[in-house]
C-alpha cells in the first residue's frame, strides 16, 4: 500500500507491505471503482528503504495526480449536467399548468438556456485543460478551475432544474411506519469526503422515538392524541432583521 506519511524528516511517500488492518469498506453513492476503507495504523514500522522519492516531497508528489482527478471530475460533471437538463426539458414540456405546458413559460426557456450556456462553457475549460496535460504543460491551474466551476455549477444546475418539478403527488403507506427520503448531491460529498453511509449515520444518531404519555403513569391508549413542543432556534438575531427579510 502506497501511503503518504508524516515522518521525522517530513511528508514521505512510503511503501507498506503489512501491519495496516482493514476496519470496514464505506459503501459511497459515487465512484463504485474505487474503494474507500477505514484503516488503522497501529504500531507500523516502515524501513528507510521503502521510502519512495526524496525526503520532505511526498506531498508534491501526491498532488502531481491530483490534476488527473480533477480532469476525471470536471468531464464527468458536464454528463451530469446535462442529463439533468435534458430531463427537466422533457418533463417541463409533458407537465401542463393553466392550460400550457411549463415549458412555454419564458422565464424557464431563460434559464434552461442559460444553464445549457454554463455547461458549454466548462466543456470548453475541461478541454483548454486537457490539452495542456496532453502537450505535457502545467494544467494545475485550469484544472483546479474547472475543478471549481464543476462543482458550483453542478449545484446550481440540480438546485434550478428541481425548481420545475414541484410536488406532483403525496402517498402515505403504512401509518404506523415513518420514512424519509434525503436528496444528496454527490459532487458535493465527494468534496467533503463523505459517503452517504455517514449521512444515514448523522440522521439516525439525531433522530429519537418517544412513547406518548407520563413518567410513572400507564401506557397511553393506542387512539391517545398528544402534541410535542420543539424549540428550534432561529438564523435571525433580532426582531428587526426577521421585520427586513419578511
Amino acid at each position: 500500500m502506497l501511503a503518504v506519511s508524516h515522518l521525522s524528516w517530513g511528508p514521505a511517500s512510503v511503501l507498506i507491505h503489512r501491519g495496516v488492518p482493514v476496519v470496514r469498506k464505506m459503501r459511497k453513492l459515487a465512484a463504485q471503482a474505487s474503494d474507500t476503507a477505514e484503516i488503522h495504523f497501529g504500531n507500523v514500522r516502515v524501513p528507510i528503504r521503502n521510502r519512495i522519492g526524496d525526503e520532505g516531497k511526498g506531498f508534491q508528489y501526491q498532488m502531481k495526480q491530483f490534476q488527473k482527478e480533477r480532469l476525471y471530475a470536471s468531464l464527468g460533471a458536464i454528463g451530469h449536467c446535462e442529463k439533468a437538463i435534458a430531463e427537466t426539458i422533457e418533463y417541463t414540456r409533458m407537465r401542463r399548468v393553466f392550460g400550457k405546458s411549463i415549458l412555454d413559460n419564458q422565464v424557464v426557456h431563460f434559464r434552461l438556456a442559460e444553464l445549457t450556456t454554463e455547461v458549454e462553457a466548462l466543456r470548453a475549460l475541461c478541454w483548454r485543460a486537457v490539452k495542456a496535460h496532453v502537450d505535457g504543460e502545467d494544467c494545475t491551474k485550469l484544472a483546479s478551475m474547472a475543478n471549481l466551476k464543476a462543482g458550483r455549477l453542478s449545484r446550481e444546475v440540480t438546485d434550478s432544474c428541481l425548481q420545475y418539478f414541484g410536488v406532483g403527488d403525496v402517498q402515505f403507506f403504512r401509518g404506523r411506519r415513518y420514512s424519509m427520503r434525503v436528496w444528496l448531491d454527490p459532487d458535493k460529498l465527494t468534496k467533503l469526503g463523505i459517503t452517504a453511509v455517514d449521512v444515514q449515520q448523522a440522521i439516525a444518531e439525531q433522530n429519537v422515538q418517544v412513547a406518548a404519555g407520563k413518567i410513572e403513569q400507564s401506557s397511553a391508549p393506542d387512539d391517545t392524541q398528544f402534541e410535542m413542543r420543539v424549540s428550534a432556534l432561529g438564523r435571525l438575531a433580532t426582531p428587526e432583521t426577521r421585520l427586513i427579510c419578511r
